[in-house]
This record gives structure tokens, C-alpha cells and sequence, in this order.
């Protein structure tokens, strides 16, 4: 989670929402990515994607099982749904999203049976520091205004 938190910090670095993630196998990080879809003027250049499209390119597969996602924040539905489509085995993250959180927060996608895959959870890694990033680029924002 700390390579995951120094990856958010490089997208606030860059004025984006500093949300960071490290795709890890068999203790071997295979990609680490960061937030980026107002300078790559892409919508889904969320960290998650980012970091699959990293890893999917190195392995030559869109598959990516028996893999760890270590993520900032709690992933939204497009995260999500990349996470289930690449066959991530686990998923680490660091602090809730209360708003656009679909994992815990809101629409609970992980415990749902309707997927063929299921990915196991595991919540509040470094939370507080997670959060306080996240809420500290916010406050900073509103400050601006």
C-alpha cells in the first residue's frame, strides 16, 4: 500500500485526484499506475485501469489471475468491472469511498452472485492516510475557489 500511496501522491503532483494502485503477484509488483484522466483527457485513466493496461501489455494477456490490486480508495463500478474482467484475485484498498465506493460503501458489487468471478476483499490498509490524502487535495481545492 505505501508503493500504491507514493503513486497517489505523483497524480497530485500532477493537479489529479491523488488516487494511486500496484498490481503485485507472487510478491513481484508487475505494474504501478496513478490517477490521469485530465491530463490523458481520458475518462477511464483511473489508476485500476491504468495499472491492468500496464500489467495485460507485460503479460501479453487480458487475464490477470492470481493477482493483488493494492488501491488508495475503494474502486467505483468502471474499477470494478475491470477488476472482475481481468480475473483479479484479490483486492486491497486503503480507505472507503463513501459516494462513488461500489465495493462497501455503496452497491456491495463484490458480494453480489451474479458475476462468474468473485475477487476476495480486504479493506482499510493505511486508511487514514489513504483518506486524509484524498480529503487534504479536496480541502486544498475548495480553498482555491
Amino acid at each position: 500500500m505505501r508503493r500504491a500511496l507514493a503513486q497517489a501522491r505523483q497524480a497530485e503532483a500532477c493537479g489529479e485526484v491523488p488516487v494511486g494502485a500496484v498490481l503485485v503477484a507472487d510478491d513481484e509488483c508487475l505494474a504501478e499506475a496513478f490517477n490521469a484522466p485530465i491530463s490523458r483527457n481520458d475518462p477511464s485513466a483511473h489508476a485500476e485501469v491504468a495499472v491492468l493496461r500496464l500489467a495485460a501489455a507485460q503479460a501479453q494477456n487480458y487475464r490477470l489471475p492470481n493477482t493483488t490490486l493494492y488501491v488508495t480508495i475503494e474502486p467505483c463500478t468502471m474499477c470494478f468491472g475491470a477488476l472482475i474482467h481481468a480475473r483479479v484475485g484479490r483486492l486491497v484498498f486503503g480507505a472507503r469511498e463513501p459516494r462513488a465506493g461500489v465495493v462497501c460503501s455503496q452497491l456491495q458489487l463484490a458480494d453480489q452472485g451474479f458475476y462468474n468471478h468473485r475477487l476476495e476483499v480486504c479493506e482499510g490498509v493505511l486508511a487514514d492516510e489513504c483518506a486524509e490524502l484524498v480529503s487534504g487535495f479536496f480541502r486544498a481545492k475548495r480553498g482555491q475557489a
